[in-house]
């Protein structure tokens, strides 16, 4: 993203990670020319990103690396980047990465979603890229948020095997599927007013081929699917 501050540089000024999973933050290492940077996240995060993925350890030969700056799950924070923000983390029931010392021993922190409020507008997104299970606390933070950005990871739960590409389930690997009694679409319902956009969409899901009958009941359902360079105003 730019325009940076320097040549070799990025125009990100800070990050948040919601977990320590490869996929969301293998691309730190892309931004190590723009060291150092301000990085957001749990004490459960920052273990396994200096332990089993040690992102930390490795880009501190970069001008000095990641600065971390502790999420406390529940408590509200601020970042110097946004004023105009405020950041709601809590903890989600999802699962630790292969490489995390944790990975069968969940710990608060391991997963975390974000309800991101405009303190201008007042407008509120929620935010959980990663979501295995929704119980009455979660339905009333997505109640009172304007906008859903939720886990669109897979759209049958067995969708893994199915497609030849693994044997663990959804559920197993911390993610809600879409389909069937439960599922996503069906805890989507309960919010007729709000945005609803699906993220972190695996690449066996059939909603990314916009001709198929499963893009087309989430268009009848208006939900949308997210893509690069979208942007979403509260």
């Amino acid at each position: 993203m730019q325009p940076g501050r320097a040549l070799r540089d990025t125009g990100i000024a800070a990050i948040v990670l919601m977990d320590s999973q490869i996929d969301h933050t293998t691309g730190l290492l892309s931004l190590r020319e723009g060291c150092p940077l301000d990085v957001w996240c749990t004490d459960m995060v920052h273990d396994d990103l200096s332990t089993g993925f040690p992102l930390f350890t490795m880009l501190s030969h970069w001008n000095g690396g990641l600065h971390w700056n502790p999420i406390e799950p529940s408590r509200d924070f601020a970042i110097p980047a946004c004023p105009g923000l405020r950041f709601t983390p809590f903890v989600l029931r999802s699962a630790a990465p292969p490489y995390s010392p944790h990975r069968h021993d969940p710990h608060p922190g391991d997963n975390i979603g974000l309800v991101i409020e405009d303190l201008r507008t007042g407008g509120k997104l929620f935010y959980a890229p990663g979501l295995g299970a929704v119980d009455d606390a979660l339905l009333a933070r997505m109640h009172a948020a304007d906008c859903l950005l939720v886990d669109g990871t897979l759209w049958h739960d067995d969708e893994m095997s199915r497609r030849g590409v693994g044997t663990r389930t959804g559920r197993q690997m911390g993610h809600l599927a879409q389909s069937g009694a439960g599922g996503m679409l069906e805890v989507l319902e309960a919010f007729p007013a709000q945005r609803k956009i699906l993220t972190h969409i695996n690449n066996t899901n059939p909603i990314l081929d916009e001709d198929s009958p499963e893009r087309a009941e989430l268009a009848r359902r208006q939900v949308e699917v997210a893509f690069d360079g979208m942007s979403i105003e509260l």
